[in-house]
């Protein structure tokens, strides 16, 4: 694997899911992460962790976190890849 050019670490704050109806917020929960890292990161080709859908999806639908932790890094060819930071 190619090394990464750039990598951060962010507090995803996600009490903006409130705005979605209670059995979509998980599902708003992951557009909302990762058009935050595509902003955050200035690439639109963003790829999630297993471990991130998993952390949000852990209470189901309807109750997402209200952050999460997120580790991204950046490659050359501009894709980012998140995974769950360690606490």
């Amino acid at each position: 694997m190619a090394e990464a050019l750039k990598e951060h670490i962010y507090i995803i704050p996600l009490r903006e899911v409130k705005r979605a109806p209670r059995w979509k917020r998980s599902n708003t929960a992951i557009k909302d992460i990762r058009a935050f890292l595509a902003r955050h990161m200035k690439s639109e080709d963003v790829k999630l962790d297993k471990s991130i859908n998993e952390k949000v999806w852990e209470h189901g639908n309807s109750k997402p976190p209200r952050k999460i932790r997120v580790r991204a890094m950046k490659f050359e060819d501009g894709q980012v890849q998140a995974e769950l930071a360690e606490e």
